[in-house]
């Protein structure tokens, strides 16, 4: 169970921070080329959103690598849950693919399960 759960903070972590890295290196010009609902947003928010990817991918692997405040490992991957769930409504809105960001969210139920103990 311990392997599972490192490969799937791993992939929760690799895709956050990828994402929200793409979101803070990225002007919201050019993201809006790619990602529909980036038009609807400011830069700041923007930003924003990517810092909390970035920060939520650290915090999935990090505090439980190290052992400092592993209690934070479930509480960043409920954090994250609660952002894929809100992409999954973007996503559903614009009438766009649901699956990628619905994926990250059941990655993130699992880590916060099996990291609180549940699982």
């Amino acid at each position: 169970m311990q392997m599972a759960l490192w490969i799937a903070s791993g992939l929760l972590a690799f895709a956050m921070v990828g994402a929200g890295g793409f979101k803070l290196a990225t002007p919201r010009v050019k993201l809006m080329e790619r990602m529909k609902w980036a038009t609807a947003w400011s830069d700041g928010n923007v930003k924003l959103l990517g810092l909390a990817e970035v920060l939520g991918g650290i915090g999935v692997v990090v505090p439980h690598l190290t052992g400092i405040l592993p209690v934070l490992t479930p509480i960043a991957a409920v954090c994250l849950v609660v952002l894929m769930a809100g992409a999954v409504k973007t996503h559903v809105e614009l009438k766009e693919p649901v699956a990628p960001p619905a994926i990250l969210a059941l990655l993130g139920v699992f880590v916060a399960l099996g990291r609180f103990g549940v699982v």
